[in-house]
């Protein structure tokens, strides 16, 4: 059976993202903060007819990262989706936020395949899918660091691609639109506004997110390798 350690899934995309995988056959490894949500998750797996297990994890702590890693153990799939955002012009943005979402955003995935991806090499074989943004290449006002982490993790994708291509391990990314997530709806305005910028009128759904995920991660996708993919409902032409 295959197994897939995906971060940041006990709610939004990551939530919807482990689901999907699960219900492809994966054995899933639920990481998140909070034991409670955690545990929410795998029963909803099972109560599908699925596996899975949680494992707690501060991606905050480099060290921490590492007993995750430990703790998958051998994986087959990484899907590096956790993240986080906080809006904020240069000059109002704290060291703190600073740190918290590279940290989050890029040093944890960083690790996660410094730990992973070798042993996956060894065995020939191995999926890796980074979750960026649409703002990791088109700029958005107050997101600009959150923007230059993930930017940081898609050219990561490719150099990773070619580092593990030759031992049979892909690594792509999906890079979203706005989607209806716990996170952004809690903000005040934000699904409608976005809804006006894309082509298809709307925002996303994590479900949506998650079928490209599991099709990168699969069979299906065998020779796709340092791909980013965009997802995010096609841009809104400018008119003169």
């Amino acid at each position: 059976m295959t197994t897939a350690l995906v971060t940041g899934a006990t709610a939004g995309i990551g939530y919807a993202i482990a689901l999907e995988l699960a219900r492809g056959g994966t054995d899933v490894i639920v990481h998140g903060r909070d034991v409670e949500r955690g545990r929410k998750v795998v029963q909803d797996i099972e109560n599908s007819g699925g596996t899975a297990r949680f494992i707690a994890a501060d991606l905050t702590d480099a060290d921490d990262v590492r007993r995750l890693a430990r703790e998958a153990g051998d994986v087959d799939v990484l899907v590096n989706n956790a993240g986080i955002y906080t809006f904020a012009g240069t000059a109002e943005t704290t060291d703190a936020d600073y740190n918290a979402q590279f940290d989050i955003n890029l040093r944890a995935p960083f690790i996660l395949v410094q730990q992973l991806a070798p042993a996956m090499a060894a065995r020939g074989r191995g999926a890796i899918v980074n979750i960026t943004t649409v703002i990791a290449t088109t700029p958005g006002a107050g997101a600009g660091v959150y923007g230059a982490s993930k930017a940081a993790l898609e050219l990561f994708t490719k150099v990773w691609a070619d580092e593990f291509g030759k031992s049979g391990v892909r690594v792509n990314a999906v890079s979203p639109g706005p989607t209806q997530t716990p996170g952004t709806t809690s903000i005040p305005g934000f699904i409608d506004a976005m809804a006006g910028t894309r082509a298809l009128g709307r925002v996303a759904q994590p479900e949506e997110i998650a079928t490209v995920v599991a099709f990168l991660a699969g069979p299906g996708a065998s020779f796709v390798n340092g791909a980013i993919v965009p997802v995010d409902g096609g841009d809104v032409a400018l008119s003169a």
